[in-house]
């Protein structure tokens, strides 16, 4: 779209010559006579420049300079005047202006300022747009974990990285941290100063996908009374974007999102001037794409251009040695975030975490490391601060497995109860207390703990009686 500028002066003369001068340069432009008229033109028109005159007949230029940058601080304000005023300048560029101008305007000069001011007001977006969408604190392999398996894909993923364009596939279940591994990718890679976008396609609806990936013009649709949206695609340009969920997209949009694939050009909903762009594209899925084309649901030639290069990133039950690093990964964040000293999660808290099932994997952890640092108000966490994940565990037992306790009329000891449990639970394991230990959801420290306390003695099959 062409630059908007909008003329605040009560010369018709020079404010017509002016819009006949810059709109044959490709600006749109609209004049205001009467600056009490100001505020509505600036809040309909939304120009991207303002041109201000000082000496206005009813109002003075340099007050109504302090209202617009109150009201409309990003907007760059270009003062003229036909007085050549040294002070006057100044006060106009310390109110807020961004440059100053007399007339008779040179129109080289008047070019080289608003092509500036744009450029500014560019680079302005660029920053806050970075600021908001880089990642905010590095990544480390360390996170992933220890494990060959995940060694092994860090070390992959490093090195496919280091290409700027190679189109990645991601796949793996729900919550195995896809979108993790993602920005990792982007971290690691030439575009690590350009933004990183996500977009889950499974959040859309249908009828507004191309306009999230593609943005739309003014009027393109009912609803769209915006000035111009723009895209994943454009907010990516230069960088990387993720396609969370590819295989939750219709096929309509598969069709679409093919050319833009193949010939990084599109056009916005509504627009006639085609966009080109320089993104590298990553896909995500918990789907088998390859199931999904032989089902008719995904477009075979879509499937292809995605999977240059795929990786199965494995569920968390398949490496749970990895669990104790991406938990302190994030008791770290979260001691951060809620402002805690918490100093460390003991043993028999990670034994309780790696014998979870964790069906939501990483996310479910990331979820229950929340929960357990923002309640907890020790200095270390303990198998007691995530008892609720027994009692989870607990109620998907078949009712064939359920234990059932019977209590005598007349009472009975809990002392007596315990250890006919643990004498019970060993000989079940043939005396084997790591077993016993993981069955009755204990470390093994405190299971021995208890049998010195209960007099159990360890002979190689114990008696019930």
């Amino acid at each position: 779209m062409n630059p908007k500028v909008l003329i605040i002066d009560d010369d018709d003369l020079v404010s017509s010559s002016l819009k006949k001068v810059l709109t044959k340069q490709n600006f749109e432009v609209q004049t205001c006579l009467n600056a009490n008229e100001s505020k509505n033109y600036i809040s309909n028109f939304q120009p991207d420049i303002i041109l201000l005159d000082i000496y206005l007949t009813t109002h003075n230029g340099l007050e109504l300079l302090k209202v617009i940058k109150k009201e409309h601080p990003d907007i760059p304000v270009v003062m003229i005047t036909g007085y050549a005023d040294i002070k006057m300048a100044v006060t106009s560029i310390k109110s807020g202006a961004f440059d100053f101008l007399l007339k008779p305007i040179d129109l080289d000069q008047l070019l080289i300022v608003l092509n500036k001011a744009i450029e500014n007001l560019r680079l302005k977006t660029e920053v806050d747009r970075l600021h908001t969408l880089l990642i905010q604190d590095e990544l480390t392999p360390d996170f992933f974990g220890r494990s060959a398996k995940i060694q092994k894909l860090v070390h992959s993923v490093e090195k496919l990285a280091k290409s700027p364009d190679t189109t990645i596939l991601l796949e793996g279940e729900s919550g195995t941290g896809k979108e993790v591994f993602a920005k990792y990718i982007h971290q690691k890679s030439p575009r690590n100063n350009a933004p990183f976008i996500t977009i889950n396609c499974a959040t859309i609806p249908k009828e507004l996908a191309e306009s999230e990936l593609f943005g739309h013009e003014k009027g393109a649709f009912t609803g769209a009374s915006q000035k111009t949206k723009l895209g994943k695609f454009e907010l990516a340009n230069n960088g990387t974007l993720l396609l969370d969920e590819i295989g939750e997209l219709s096929l309509d949009m598969q069709v679409k999102l093919l050319r833009v694939l193949q010939e990084r050009k599109f056009y916005r909903l509504g627009g006639e001037k085609e966009i080109s762009v320089n993104v590298r594209v990553l896909a995500a899925t918990n789907r088998n794409l390859e199931e999904e084309v032989n089902k008719g649901n995904f477009r075979e030639d879509l499937f292809y251009r995605l999977n240059v290069v795929k990786i199965n990133i494995p569920p968390l039950r398949e490496r749970k040695e990895d669990i104790p690093y991406i938990a302190y990964s994030f008791l770290k964040e979260f001691n951060q975030k809620f402002n805690k000293e918490i100093t460390g999660i003991d043993s028999s808290a990670l034994e309780l975490l790696k014998s979870y099932h964790w069906k939501g994997n990483i996310r479910e952890l990331r979820n229950v490391m929340e929960r357990v640092v923002l309640l907890c108000e020790d200095n270390v966490l303990s198998e007691h601060h995530f008892s609720f994940l027994s009692d989870s565990k607990s109620g998907n037992i078949s009712n064939e497995d359920q234990f059932i306790l019977q209590i005598p009329s007349k009472g009975i000891k809990m002392d007596y109860v315990v250890k006919e449990l643990i004498q019970k639970t060993l000989n079940i394991t043939n005396g084997n207390q790591v077993k016993a230990a993981k069955i009755l959801g204990l470390s093994r420290s405190k299971l021995r703990y208890r049998m010195e306390q209960l007099g159990i003695q360890v002979t190689k099959q114990i008696n019930q009686k």
